[in-house]
């Protein structure tokens, strides 16, 4: 139970306040509090289950986290979370805890308090409560650089009583599973991790809003409800009992639709076509009805910017696969991105990034990491065996246009990634041999992707073979073949690659420096795992592609665009494009890479009408219908446009990043499971007949 009253005590802050004071249902009023007083002075016994403090209270003058030496002697007021108590002979200590840190409380049970605060301990832990006390300084033997002082209680007030907890948040060993805590979001919360994390997000939006308007980009909020438009993700829509379409002044008897943005991709344009805007930013909230993954969730959010008149490549090509140039359009865009990515890790975490990140062609990334999103933290590159096969197996590689790729994972170099690789399971598309002095000379004969390859069985010298990889006994090597055009995201090498780094971290092994990357020739660069943050522009993408399987529902056997359909082609490949060489078109589309994660991707945009119908019409083969919802789009790069181009960057994803979780939920309020339901909202949910009718939207029987 607990006692209501009016209390006068030593003076305080507030002369008149308000206190709780709790006790057992068995322990009675003290007659000498309620003996002769007047009614409206007596004390009331109120349900502890049944009543929060619902009357003025004193006003907190500091936050827990707040604290310093300074204060000591100090007066203060504090509000927040009591947590469990740890009990000495004369004194008791509490935490209490609010958004902004934790404060050490300390009772003292011989000192003679007019308000009885031993009962302190019988409040529920997670109840939220307010104290009053003095801030002293705690002995120096037991001054921590976290904190020196602590909080002597001399009064305190149960503002509301925690009750019914599914979990206790302020125990970091016993959580329960994700579902639960998701089910109770609003108490998960309290966790200092995720409150933190919240914490770090809003100061990162607001150095983003700031380096963007100090480069002059205006803020601008676009439309949420736009219409559906095949653009290359699976989209939310939204009925409406609105019975005339936008396009048409007749009522229609079929259910009317919006679409919630996948992204602000055609408002940003047009915002730049109309002149109005030059270089345009919002965090943009954007939608994508797509599975759940521990990256991907169907709400998030993005640092979106577009700009004009950026520029459109350089004259004079390189023509080497691999460089540190960038080649095509979008340097303006580049430059400010960079300057907000190093702006917010210098003062976020502290770190003085690269004046300017490296760049790496798609094809290098495919080639040397097998992924069009390589983590370059660490080694175990891959390496193009093609041209060390016999001249016969090489005839049969052309023919079918494939390539023979390996990557050595070395015993004596490698102890780290070498228990990896023997924990790890192969597929139909890889090999795996461990290199010995018995099979030295066979190995490569025996391996089943040689012998089912060519139908030359001869054994051939393959001693140049051993020397050009440096293969050591116990050494492993892993095979796989690819087509030699790269395709995809991935390669079968690149996911093993990845898979040997995981389960080399999993074995709590020592990730030792990593040998030179090998390739045929020599090279002195070894590569170490890096703890620091490794950015990494990819560029020179396919255009066009047939193999991104979450687009194959819109593209139905069609090209479907490798970014999206407003993206530029570089200007050596127009004339391919043009001429139906739709595989060897590239894009001025560019990704920015964290660490192998994809935390952004911009384009230069076509600004040109007619090649923009073209590449609707002809290359993705889109119908009248289908380009229904792009005809203003269309219209507005016919009146004088300007060359433009921009980039969204994941905001989920990179403060995961600079939160260091491995998933995007741990740094949004309210997320979404990996399935895309909320168990705190109990979203999605039915909806009642009556009010689908109203919406003309007929429920499908499921019998």
């Amino acid at each position: 139970m607990l006692y209501f009253s009016r209390l006068r005590s030593k003076p305080t802050l507030s002369k008149r306040c308000l206190h709780y004071t709790i006790a057992p249902d068995s322990l009675r009023i003290p007659r000498s509090l309620t003996h002769s007083q007047p009614a409206h002075q007596q004390h009331h016994v109120i349900s502890l289950r049944r009543f929060a403090l619902s009357a003025p209270y004193p006003k907190r003058t500091h936050s827990c986290g707040s604290l310093t030496a300074g204060d000591a002697g100090s007066r203060v007021i504090l509000a927040g979370w009591i947590l469990p108590e740890r009990k000495g002979k004369l004194m008791s200590f509490y935490p209490l805890k609010d958004s902004s840190g934790t404060t050490q409380l300390i009772v003292n049970h011989s000192a003679n308090n007019a308000i009885d605060l031993s009962s302190l301990a019988k409040i529920p832990v997670e109840s939220a409560v307010l104290i009053e006390g003095i801030v002293v300084l705690r002995p120096p033997n037991a001054r921590r650089p976290v904190s020196d002082i602590d909080v002597q209680v001399e009064n305190f007030t149960l503002l509301n009583s925690a009750i019914n907890l599914p979990f206790v948040p302020s125990n970091p060993h016993n959580l329960p599973n994700e579902d639960l805590r998701a089910r109770y979001r609003y108490l998960d919360l309290r966790r200092t991790i995720l409150s933190d994390n919240l914490k770090k997000r809003s100061q990162v939006a607001q150095i983003v809003r700031n380096v963007l308007h100090d480069e002059d980009f205006l803020e601008v909020e676009t439309p949420v409800l736009l219409r559906s438009s095949p653009e290359g993700a699976r989209e939310f829509l939204v009925p409406t009992r609105t019975s005339t379409a936008a396009s048409d002044s007749a009522p229609t008897d079929e259910p009317l639709f919006y679409a919630l943005q996948q992204s602000p991709q055609q408002p940003k344009q047009l915002l730049i076509c109309s002149g109005g805007v030059d270089k345009y930013f919002q965090l943009a909230k954007c939608f994508r009805d797509e599975d759940g993954r521990k990256d991907r969730q169907p709400e998030f959010t993005q640092i979106d910017m577009e700009m004009a008149y950026v520029s459109w490549g350089v004259p004079d090509l390189v023509t080497s696969m691999q460089s540190n140039d960038w080649r095509i359009g979008g340097s303006e865009v580049r430059d400010v991105v960079e300057k907000l990515v190093q702006t917010i890790w210098k003062r976020v975490e502290g770190l003085d990034l690269p004046k300017g990140f490296k760049v790496m062609t798609y094809n290098e990334a495919m080639t040397r990491f097998g992924s069009d999103k390589p983590d370059t933290r660490f080694g175990l590159e891959i390496s193009n065996i093609t041209e060390l096969l016999s001249p016969t197996q090489r005839t049969v590689f052309d023919v079918s246009e494939d390539i023979l790729e390996c990557i050595p994972v070395r015993q004596g170099i490698d102890p780290s990634f070498i228990g990896a690789s023997r924990s790890c399971e192969g597929d139909a598309t890889l090999e795996r041999i461990t290199f010995t002095r018995k099979n030295a000379s066979s190995w490569f004969h025996d391996c089943d992707m040689i012998r089912r390859s060519s139908s030359d069985m001869s054994r051939y010298d393959i001693s140049h073979i051993n020397e050009k990889l440096r293969l050591m006994p116990g050494d492993d090597i892993w095979l796989a073949r690819r087509p030699r055009t790269p395709r995809g995201g991935s390669t079968a090498l690149g996911t093993l690659r990845l898979r040997l780094f995981e389960a080399a971290q999993s074995r709590s092994e020592s990730l030792l420096p990593l040998p030179p990357r090998i390739i045929l020739k020599p090279v002195s660069e070894e590569f170490m795992v890096s703890k620091d943050p490794h950015f990494l522009w990819i560029t020179e993408f396919p255009l066009f592609t047939q193999a991104d399987t979450d687009k194959e529902f819109l593209a139905k056997g069609r090209w479907s665009s490798s970014h999206h359909p407003f993206t530029a082609p570089m200007w050596q490949d127009i004339q391919a494009m043009y001429n139906g060489e739709v595989e060897s078109v590239r894009g001025q589309h560019y990704d920015l890479v964290l660490n192998g994660v994809e935390i952004g991707g911009g384009s230069v945009r076509v600004h040109d009408a007619t090649m923009q119908n073209y590449i609707f019409t002809h290359v993705l083969q889109l119908n009248e219908k289908e380009k229904a919802p792009f005809h203003h789009l269309l219209h507005a790069l016919q009146c004088g446009a300007p060359p433009h181009g921009g980039i969204a960057l994941g905001f989920d994803r990179m403060m995961a990043m600079l939160c260091n979780t491995q998933s995007i939920r741990d740094v949004i309020a309210f997320p979404k499971t990996s399935t895309g339901t909320d168990l705190l909202f109990k979203s999605p949910a039915p909806i009642n007949k009556e009010v689908l009718y109203q919406y003309g939207i007929q429920p499908q029987s499921t019998v």
